[in-house]
């Protein structure tokens, strides 16, 4: 039965990455957006909703509901590291991979021909609000200070979602003329197009919630400590939607639109959900949870780094890059947890 609730759960996410990207380069052809508004900001956010709600269940469930603040808050937090991590690396890997894989059909081959300037922006705000974040998680601070860290984490985002939207960046290009649910044969109304963005976004919610709940009854079944899905399981499963509509995009030669949808997720994710922790949690992290952030600031330096030099960002590189820094972490989870 749980391997029942894993395919169908998985499917249900792959199902509304299609309909997601199909409905979002619709609505930002309406809306005159770029490819760098597209990407970093809509999609970004929208798929990033189901990881982003694992840790304000866990926490302000505990607040309300009043179950164990602990587990919630170690739960939370560890869903909070766990999404910036994982699209930091792993995600990077799946971008390499599937630019390999379809190298044949792209017309950059193994090279990504992204917009540098949307990119390294992305990054740049990645580097120095997570690093700040992390910085309150390490140093003992009286709760206005951290209230101030919170603050400032909100308005960097609202800020970076101003200078995204302004720049806009390339238009989008090849914009698909049906909407995959409109079976008429007039031109898509907007409503319909949102509709369908709206509803996608319910099932990759609902996916993620059934596959980690399958995933949780496999790790009663199989002995494996709940720790370790909470710290790489979870925000494995949860992070699906960014890394099936880069795969969809990169298909496409759309790379700015897969590479934005990851590096916009960052910079929320290392913003929005981490003032989440740092206002309802102790906000105290540990070993596992501070080499999770070093390794993603690490992750992205080297990318920036790249993007700076104005060297191409290859497939290889983001392919054994990001695969060895996320088995580095999942070696350390085990060594920690077990």
């Amino acid at each position: 039965m749980t391997i029942v609730e894993l395919i169908l759960s998985l499917g249900a996410i792959l199902l509304a990455a299609f309909l997601f990207t199909n409905a979002v380069e619709i609505l930002g052809e309406r809306l005159n957006m770029g490819q760098g508004a597209v990407g970093s900001v809509l999609a970004a956010v929208g798929t990033a909703l189901p990881e982003t709600m694992i840790p304000i269940v866990a926490i302000l469930g505990a607040l309300i509901l009043g179950r164990d603040p602990q587990t919630a808050g170690e739960i939370g937090v560890g869903a909070i590291l766990g999404a910036p991590f994982l699209l930091a690396t792993l995600a990077m890997c799946v971008i390499g991979a599937s630019a390999l894989a379809f190298r044949r059909r792209r017309e950059s081959g193994t090279r990504l021909a992204i917009d540098e300037g949307v990119v390294a922006r992305d990054i740049r705000f990645f580097l120095i609000f997570y690093a700040i974040a992390a910085a309150a998680g390490i140093i003992s601070l009286p709760f206005y200070l951290k209230a101030a860290v919170g603050v400032l984490l909100l308005v960097a985002y609202a800020y970076y979602v101003r200078r995204t939207l302004a720049a806009g960046g390339a238009d989008l290009e090849e914009t698909p003329e049906r909407l995959t649910l409109w079976r008429f044969r007039s031109r898509p109304p907007t409503w319909a197009a949102a509709g369908q963005l709206l509803g996608a976004l319910a099932i990759m919610i609902a996916g993620a919630e059934f596959f980690v709940e399958a995933v949780e009854h496999a790790s009663r079944e199989l002995g494996i400590p709940a720790g370790l899905i909470s710290l790489v399981l979870a925000p494995l499963a949860t992070e699906l939607p960014e890394k099936f509509n880069s795969v969809i995009w990169l298909r496409e030669n759309k790379d700015t639109l897969a590479f934005g949808n990851v590096s916009g997720a960052m910079v929320f994710q290392s913003t929005v959900p981490v003032t989440l922790g740092i206002l309802f949690t102790p906000w105290d992290l540990k070993f596992l949870d501070l080499f999770s952030v070093g390794l993603a600031l690490a992750s992205g330096f080297v990318l920036f780094l790249m993007l700076r030099a104005k060297r191409p960002v290859r497939a290889e590189v983001l392919l054994v890059g990001g695969g060895a820094m996320y088995a580095a972490f999942v070696v350390a989870a085990i060594v920690v947890v077990l």
